[in-house]
């Protein structure tokens, strides 16, 4: 997605219903999350359980909340939500930069990227691909299935290694 979809898909969420952004930084969300950092919205964690944990609590206590990282620690963090966000339904949001995706990114980022989709699936996490046409109605998506107190994921695909 270019900087300014990306800027745009977080104030379209800050505005429909999300109060926090939490997560690890990653280059592919860049400019996502440096807006919710001017808007004062982001905390940044130094793992994603960490971000998954802190996330959870605000979502319990009514206050929804998107989880950010990118697809090495999604792989990372399977067991925090298999075992915590899809057992107990905790309706998060995350937001899953796809490293990887391109033939030309970094090497430790192709294995990961390649069976990304797999993994979604695999633990049943509902998710779409979001891009420069579809990130509104896919937000939309998003935001209907955590008010269905469904966890799901947007992923946004690295298109330039820099």
């Amino acid at each position: 997605m270019n900087n300014e979809n990306q800027k745009q898909m977080c104030n379209f969420l800050l505005d429909n219903g999300i109060e926090n952004l939490i997560g690890v930084p990653d280059s592919t969300l860049k400019h996502f999350i440096a807006e919710g950092l001017k808007l004062k919205k982001n905390i940044i964690a130094t793992r994603e359980e960490e971000a998954i944990g802190i996330g959870t609590g605000m979502t319990l206590s009514n206050s929804p909340t998107i989880i950010y990282m990118q697809n090495a620690g999604f792989a990372n963090s399977i067991s925090t939500i298999t075992s915590l966000v899809k057992l107990y339904k905790i309706p998060l949001l995350f937001i899953i930069g796809w490293r990887g995706y391109l033939k030309n990114d970094a090497p430790e980022h192709e294995l990961v990227g390649k069976i990304q989709p797999k993994l979604l699936k695999l633990i049943n996490l509902e998710s779409r691909v979001v891009t420069d046409t579809n990130w509104r109605n896919n937000s939309i998506w998003a935001l209907k299935k955590i008010k269905q107190q469904t966890p799901c994921a947007l992923i946004v695909r690295r298109m330039n290694v820099e």
